[in-house]
């Protein structure tokens, strides 16, 4: 496999450079957050505004630091399973579908994914490459999981939900810390260092290193699917009064195992944001940030060496004005631009045309929080977008919040969302040359999804809270396959409704003892529009479970020692047939003195075997009892 040594070797250096030292300076804030504490977790992910979660008019889950910590994830999508109103399946050692609410797929297109604001995006399916991102897990300060459409405030794509990861400020992060795994699925290594390098100046440096080793096929065969990869990164943060100024940045290589050869991606990208607090109680917000990917894919083919090579390049940049209130009103406008260039090199089996695309994508968004009564909110947020492909999608919402006493919410949404036509939409052939089987289609539009929701969210003294949600969704212009005299031609031609129900609570059962679960009821009816053929895009579309739902305890057995058990179900899948399955994961916690804590995780307890995605070729990978060591140090 191709890997930068020097990179993981910076990544070992600095782990065992952290892991060797003596002297521990202090112990980490290990405090849970309690039920109170977690209804007013600032966020920002449904209204662009900062606001307590108990006041929130929309289907949110928040993810905690302590609960990513408790949890012992090692990658980005094995924390997200945290999430209720997630659905996420494990394909291979690498690859995840992750969805809200259906449409789920290994390319699914229909959720908006971000860290600290940088969108998760490559417009060659309009989804997120999971393989491609990682971070330190430890600098997560939450993760905001809304399910629903969110497309007045964040655009195009922000159809079933946004998941939006922030991480630490670099004030937060200062002294060392060192982790390091090994266990049945793979090995991990990872440090960091902060500091202050100025007054009002704070940094910090990380790099880490992971394999993944190979999973077993159905039948239990190896998948050659083994992974290796390196990442490091920094965060600096200058505050001075009102002013806040941010720069990061990450640089990643990995070399992932497959069919015919290895397949290896590279990226880096540089983001700044900078805000302004007004004296008179408004706000400016700017963000910049520049990202380069790269990957090179081999494929089966009749031709040796023969592959798909992509890079591409994105300049993105967003300004977001928030008034001071006035009267009954909260204002906030901004608009956004990015900027495209996307270059491959196709092989024989497949092609894009043509091969290099210069896209820009613009959009300007507004919102106005008007307070009807004392108890009473209105929130009206539209959002206009053009794209490079149909031209512009109008995306309003109107979101009203109603709070019948101070532990209740009751809310309602109706809203508008655009999947935007993408390049497998628009360019795609297969073969590379004509006769072709498959083609994208010349007058493919943006999907449209109108959405309804009901929910309340609400405390019962101070041991329980809870969330309920129910939804509609009505579906226009799905992606279809319509067969012509010149192949497959990709349109829009399929429709219909998705509705359910999804809920969540938290339970503190006893002091030091937290229980938490929820999960998700889901039913599709999908079409063909009447007049149109399809052949297999229906089946395209996604494969859904009808229902989902997860258990989790946190019990602190002594001050030093704690024990997490997490209890899973997943429905079956109808196409490609997926079996349903139960999983039992538990993790046993001791932290021996201050700043150290060793960990031992094992998954899938009950031992039972089971597949949780299959490939439309029928490939499937099994997924049996692992277990895990980790040991973290904190100076």
């Amino acid at each position: 496999m191709k890997m930068s040594s020097r990179l993981r070797s910076a990544a070992v250096s600095l782990a065992c450079t952290v892991l060797c030292n003596p002297v521990l300076a202090r112990a980490s804030d290990l405090a849970d957050l309690s039920l109170e504490q977690l209804a007013q977790v600032v966020v920002t992910s449904a209204s662009r505004r900062q606001e307590p979660l108990a006041g929130v008019s929309a289907s949110m889950f928040v993810i905690t630091a302590d609960d990513i910590r408790r949890s012992g994830a090692t990658s980005l999508p094995e924390v997200l399973r945290l999430a209720p109103n997630l659905d996420v399946a494990r394909h291979d050692s690498s690859q995840y579908a992750i969805s809200a609410r259906g449409f789920n797929n290994l390319l699914a297109n229909r959720m908006l994914v971000m860290i600290d604001g940088r969108t998760l995006y490559t417009p060659l399916f309009s989804g997120v490459l999971w393989e491609a991102q990682d971070l330190m897990i430890e600098d997560i300060e939450r993760i905001e999981v809304m399910s629903g459409p969110s497309a007045a405030q964040w655009g195009t794509n922000a159809v079933n939900g946004v998941i939006h990861i922030l991480t630490r400020n670099a004030r937060e992060t200062q002294g060392q810390l060192a982790t390091a795994y090994a266990g049945h699925q793979g090995s991990g290594v990872a440090a960091r260092h902060g500091g202050q390098w100025h007054e009002n100046g704070w940094y910090r440096v990380y790099a880490k290193a992971y394999e993944r080793a190979d999973s077993e096929v159905d039948g239990g065969a190896r998948a050659h699917d083994a992974a290796q990869g390196v990442q490091a990164g920094f965060r600096a943060t200058w505050e001075d009064g009102a002013r806040t100024m941010t720069l990061q940045g990450d640089a990643y290589r990995a070399s992932l195992d497959q069919q015919p050869g290895s397949r290896e991606i590279s990226g880096a990208h540089l983001l700044g944001r900078w805000r302004l607090g007004l004296g008179d109680g408004s706000h400016l917000l700017a963000r910049l940030y520049l990202e380069r990917t790269q990957r090179d894919q081999p494929v089966l083919s009749p031709l040796p060496d023969d592959a798909f090579e992509e890079t591409l390049d994105t300049v993105d940049a967003v300004v977001q004005y928030a008034l001071r209130p006035a009267g009954a009103h909260e204002l906030l406008f901004g608009g956004g631009l990015r900027h495209v260039r996307d270059q491959v090199d196709n092989p024989t089996t497949f092609a894009f045309v043509p091969t290099a695309r210069n896209m820009t994508w613009s959009r300007f968004f507004a919102q106005d929080q008007i307070t009807l009564a004392p108890a009473l909110t209105l929130t009206l947020a539209a959002s206009v977008e053009r794209n490079p492909y149909d031209g512009t999608d109008l995306l309003p919402s109107a979101r009203l919040a109603w709070r019948t006493s101070d532990r209740t919410l009751w809310w309602a949404a109706l809203s508008r969302a655009a999947r935007a036509p993408s390049r497998i939409d628009r360019d795609y052939r297969q073969p590379a040359q004509p006769p072709y089987r498959f083609l994208g289609g010349p007058e493919f539009r943006s999907e449209l999804s109108d959405s309804l929701e009901l929910g309340r969210r609400a405390q019962v003294g101070r041991d329980i809270g809870y969330s309920v949600t129910g939804f509609v969704h009505r579906h226009q212009r799905l992606r279809s396959i319509t067969p012509t005299p010149v192949g497959a031609l990709l349109e829009n031609h399929l429709e219909g409704y998705t509705r359910g129900a999804e809920a969540w609570a938290h339970w503190q059962a006893a002091r030091g003892w937290k229980v938490s679960g929820g999960g998700v009821v889901l039913r599709q009816r999908l079409r063909v529009s009447e007049g149109a053929t399809d052949q297999g895009g229906l089946a395209a579309l996604g494969n859904d479970p009808r229902h989902w739902w997860s258990l989790r305890s946190s019990y602190d057995l002594r001050r030093d020692l704690y024990w997490e058990v997490a209890l899973r179900r997943t429905g079956a899948r109808p196409q490609p047939a997926v079996s349903a399955y139960t999983a039992l994961d538990t993790r046993l916690a001791w932290r021996p003195a201050a700043g150290v804590e060793v960990g031992l995780s094992v998954l899938n307890l009950l031992g039972a075997e089971h597949v949780e995605w299959r490939s439309s070729s029928g490939a499937a990978n099994e997924w049996d009892r692992a277990a895990t060591l980790m040991v973290r140090w904190q100076l």
